[in-house]
């Protein structure tokens, strides 16, 4: 009985993993819901989207914007620019179209159902990208951060966010995934690298960094 039941428990753990990685159906709806009821998912995206310092002209994108909590705060902020997301969940992509319903409408807010392997245009070129909790899941992350600086205007800024959500996360987890974060930003050609924390439980890291203008 017991191995059956440590069995069970060790696939539902699976199974959530993958729903957080590509929320879908029933479950993949409701899992949006809390992330954004979470107050600490909330404040961690609102803290993130000030850090990126963004203009009322800017153009922005957020990759894996989930239920679309940064989406809103770019677009209170980039009140006379475009804010762009895709996600490659389309539970997640109906969640963040509702909340930004009138952004939306107005054509400020353009949210794509798309996967960062394969971006769509966005026209001219980006001031800010975002991405919270997802570069994880990224094929190649290196890679996919040299098309994203390409699509970025020279001095254009780059945040990647991390709260490490494995069992037993602790303040050194956060500060090894800042590391981690900051090796792939140098790597795919960034520079002016920082890293600012959030004191939640466990810490989020957000490393920063600039398209060189040369």
């Amino acid at each position: 009985m017991q191995t059956t039941a440590r069995t069970l428990q060790q696939r539902a753990i699976r199974y959530l993993v993958r729903q957080a990685g590509h929320p879908r159906g029933v479950v993949g709806w409701m899992n949006g819901w809390m992330f954004a009821l979470r107050p600490s998912n909330r404040q961690r995206n609102i803290w993130a989207v000030s850090l990126l310092d963004v203009q009322p002209t800017d153009r922005v994108l957020e990759i894996g914007f989930g239920p679309g909590v940064a989406i809103a705060e770019f677009a209170g902020r980039a009140t006379q620019g475009h804010v762009f997301g895709i996600d490659h969940s389309r539970a997640m992509v109906r969640h963040a179209a509702r909340r930004n319903a009138v952004a939306v409408r107005a054509g400020r807010v353009h949210l794509t159902h798309a996967s960062v392997d394969q971006l769509p245009r966005f026209g001219d070129p980006l001031d800010a990208i975002l991405a919270v909790n997802s570069v994880g899941f990224w094929r190649d992350p290196v890679e996919r951060l040299r098309e994203l600086r390409r699509l970025l205007r020279p001095a254009g800024r780059i945040a990647l966010v991390s709260q490490p959500r494995c069992p037993g996360a602790t303040r050194d987890t956060t500060v090894q995934a800042a590391e981690e974060l900051r090796d792939m930003l140098t790597d795919a050609g960034f520079t002016d690298l920082r890293v600012e924390t959030l004191d939640l439980d466990p810490p989020v890291a957000c490393v920063l960094a600039i398209n060189p203008t040369s």
